[in-house]
């Protein structure tokens, strides 16, 4: 058996980060969801700049687009809507099979509404309702700012996957959040079967520490930030909070370990796969790493409710004099910043696109 079966076997889903026309054209998404056990996608900026500066296949819907008058941001919404609505339906046979807890796609708002929660509130309902996916999420940032905004979403009827978060702090606010949007519906006389999924960037704490820590602690603080954060989950989960919601028939809103591509060239290309291994919860991947781990991955076994020894590790970089508490905090920023970042180089690209074949 496949380590993406066995991974899959174990109860986590599976999600390909990355979406391109090129993989939906060519049937390789159809193959990964065959072949390596994808239950699911996410997109980006980043992963969008990437796929329409590199290939010519939207090229075509680019000049019938702007000659129908479309420029910038509602250029790019109208591919990628395109692009997220083929790819749903891919994974519409998985989504109603496990009765819509799997089988998801997501596409990010505008990171430039950051600051505006009434504005991303009405952009998530605006890209849901144009999608007209029931497994589509928007995603919103588990920033400060952005907790109204979830709630608000939730609140609204629309799926989120919450992203840009760091820390167990950071996904116990994302979790407060949901519920509220929940609690609300319930009050409201709503149903409270409204997905969501609390994203948690993982390599990044180790591309930040990499070079300022001792060998034996390399790569060690990733690891041990996703245990702590899903022993956060699972206690969320057993508390009569979200028990009383889960009476009313709410669904979780599931840990998903994103970032997951290794960046130290000196450790495993699948290290944060299998250590990462937890039943209802989500690994979204780049596609090297699907891949890699396709190829000589390997299952260290079930990520434990306890924690394992993530404490002990938390200690010990502070022994050494990182501040973890302030390094999450930088980390969101940074992630916040860069996110503004790719997006204005993808709207950068869309010009130029445009420009070029008008």
């Amino acid at each position: 058996m496949k380590p993406n079966e066995l991974l899959h076997n174990l109860g986590q889903s599976i999600w390909l980060d990355n979406i391109t026309r090129d993989l939906l054209d060519t049937g390789t998404l159809k193959r990964y969801i065959e072949e390596f056990s994808v239950t699911g996608l996410t997109s980006n900026p980043t992963i969008f700049d990437h796929a329409i500066t590199h290939s010519s296949s939207y090229d075509p819907d680019i000049r019938r687009l702007v000659g129908a008058g479309l420029s910038g941001e509602a250029l790019f919404f109208e591919l990628a809507v395109q692009d997220l609505t083929r790819a749903a339906d891919l994974f519409m046979p998985i989504h109603e099979r496990t009765s819509t807890v799997d089988g998801w796609v997501s596409l990010e708002v505008s990171p430039l509404l950051a600051y505006d929660a009434k504005a991303t509130v009405e952009e998530a309902r605006a890209l849901h309702q144009k999608a007209g996916r029931r497994n589509l999420f928007i995603k919103i940032p588990g920033t400060r700012e952005g907790g109204s905004a979830i709630e608000q979403a939730i609140f609204s009827g629309v799926p989120v996957n919450v992203t840009l978060l760091f820390t167990r702090d950071h996904y116990l606010a994302a979790a407060d959040a949901y519920m509220r949007g929940l609690e609300r519906r319930v009050e409201a006389g709503l149903s409270p079967d409204v997905r969501s999924v609390a994203s948690l960037f993982i390599s990044r704490w180790d591309k930040a520490t990499m070079d300022k820590v001792p060998e034996t602690d390399r790569d060690q603080l990733g690891v041990a930030i996703g245990q702590q954060a899903y022993v956060a989950y699972r206690g969320v989960l057993q508390s009569d909070r979200w028990q009383r919601l889960a009476n009313c028939g709410a669904r979780a809103q599931r840990l998903l370990f994103a970032s997951t591509g290794t960046k130290d060239p000196k450790a495993s290309d699948v290290l944060y796969i299998g250590a990462l291994a937890a039943p209802n919860t989500v690994n979204t991947m780049p596609e090297e790493t699907l891949l890699a781990f396709g190829e000589h991955g390997r299952l260290a076994g079930v990520l434990s409710p306890g924690g394992a020894n993530s404490e002990q590790v938390l200690a010990e970089f502070d022994r050494v004099g990182i501040d973890v508490a302030k390094l999450g905090v930088d980390l969101q920023a940074e992630g916040a910043k860069s996110f503004d970042n790719s997006w204005q180089d993808l709207m950068k690209a869309i010009d130029g696109k445009s420009k070029a074949l008008k």
